[in-house]
């Protein structure tokens, strides 16, 4: 005899259960009812009914899901993720080294933002060079004390918070393990510095041995009346004979008039100086196209960071542009042409990173130790380059040195160039913020 149910079900208090699938709820309702059995006893009686995912929950699991459940975010322009929920600190990090999600870029916007940057940095490059052949002696001095002082605010800037910080974090990052130094991008640096010193040291002394042997060393009279053994090495005639009043605006901007002292605005020195520019100008090109059009919930991020690049080119572009218009072009090997050159060098190697980032837009993993030890090294020993360059070749020589062009400068001069520092020094800090 089948047990007898009354009519007198109720719905027991509504209740969450875990469904068995991650990230997961489900709702459960419990009705209770009540049974006869065959010897008239009552029998509770109970069933479950699932309502179903919650909407909210549903749709936020779908948003999770999407991204893989991973949070991402840029360091230095190179995309980390981590967990969703984590932090960068978390002492759970397989999840974070993960290769992030697969992104739409617009290719289109970025072979278009090749051109950008290269207009960019072509205009800024090559300024210099034709703006010192302008025939306006006081006005045009002024103007390179303004270029020549903000680039070395730029070049300091960026050795200091650009490459240097962006060093630092890629060598703590979580994805990279076995190297346990915490000073590793101090020791890097330090390399770099010490490379940049070793060449120019090294160079200045094979070129002059080399002048001594042909006897093509020159001793020249200055503006000062005394003896600059050696500080016009490979300057043509005009310039080398201290002739003043056709080479005003040289004068106004070379970074030593320092008796027997190393002339900075040599090929060498400006050659150290690119090199370093060029290491991180090629990662910069390739991070800036492997963003992606919106960050998290920041959209239009990639216009965001190319219009700070793009700042950042410009100024940057300026005070190379102004070390190159130093050199007297009997000092270059191809004249003229040897000048352009190196301003070309510098206005096509951005877009040649950008160019190489579009076609490993697929590829491209921020997460990955080869990665990250890369771009670390070439960071920290670019920083360590721009570090000598900026702090002895140029703001060193020119403040400090004896002989300096700012040492016994007239207070206006002084003001200017100052000023000029700072306000270079100031806005590369500031595109640190996003770049």
């Amino acid at each position: 005899m089948e047990a007898e149910c009354k009519d007198d079900s109720r719905s027991a208090p509504l209740r969450t259960a875990d469904s068995g699938f991650t990230d997961a709820k489900i709702k459960v309702r419990t009705l209770e009812s009540f049974c006869v059995d065959p010897e008239g006893n009552d029998v509770l009686v109970l069933t479950t009914t699932e309502s179903g995912h919650d909407d909210a929950e549903e749709e936020g699991h779908t948003d999770e899901a999407s991204k893989g459940g991973l949070d991402c975010h840029f360091h230095a322009g190179v995309e980390h993720c981590v967990a969703a929920g984590a932090s960068e600190s978390s002492t759970e990090t397989a999840a974070s080294c993960d290769a992030p999600p697969n992104r739409d870029y617009n290719v289109g916007l970025r072979v278009g933002s090749i051109f950008v940057i290269l207009t960019t940095s072509s205009l800024a490059v090559f300024s210099p060079l034709f703006l010192h052949k302008l025939p306006f002696g006081r006005i045009n001095g002024t103007i390179f004390t303004i270029i020549k002082q903000f680039g070395t605010g730029i070049i300091i800037s960026t050795a200091f918070v650009h490459l240097y910080t962006h060093a630092y974090l890629m060598f703590t990052s979580n994805c990279l393990t076995g190297i346990n130094y915490e000073a590793t991008t101090s020791a890097v640096v330090m390399a770099g510095l010490f490379s940049a010193f070793l060449v120019e040291y090294f160079g200045y002394r094979f070129i002059v041995s080399k002048q001594q042997k042909t006897g093509h060393l020159h001793h020249t009279t200055g503006a000062s009346g005394g003896s600059e053994e050696g500080s016009t090495i490979g300057a043509d005639a005009k310039y080398s004979h201290g002739n003043v009043a056709s080479s005003s605006a040289l004068q106004d901007i070379s970074h030593s008039h320092a008796p027997a002292d190393f002339n900075p605005n040599t090929p060498l020195a400006v050659g150290v100086m690119e090199a370093g520019i060029l290491f991180h100008s090629i990662l910069i090109g390739i991070t800036l196209v492997v963003a992606p059009d919106s960050s998290g919930n920041t959209s239009g991020y990639y216009n965001t960071l190319l219009a700070v690049i793009v700042f950042h080119q410009f100024f940057e572009g300026l005070a190379l542009g102004a070390r190159i218009a130093l050199l007297a072009n009997s000092a270059m090997r191809f004249g003229i042409w040897g000048k352009i050159l190196m301003a070309a060098a510098f206005a096509l190697i951005t877009p040649l990173g950008m160019a190489i980032g579009v076609g490993v837009l697929d590829q491209f993993n921020g997460n990955d130790q080869s990665t990250i030890l890369t771009i670390g090294v070439l960071d920290a020993l670019s920083a360590g380059v721009l570090l000598w360059v900026g702090v002895v070749d140029m703001w060193a020589r020119d403040w400090a040195v004896t002989g300096g062009e700012m040492v016994q400068a007239d207070i206006g001069k002084v003001t200017v160039g100052l000023c000029s520092l700072i306000v270079g020094m100031g806005l590369m800090s500031l595109l640190g913020k996003w770049a």
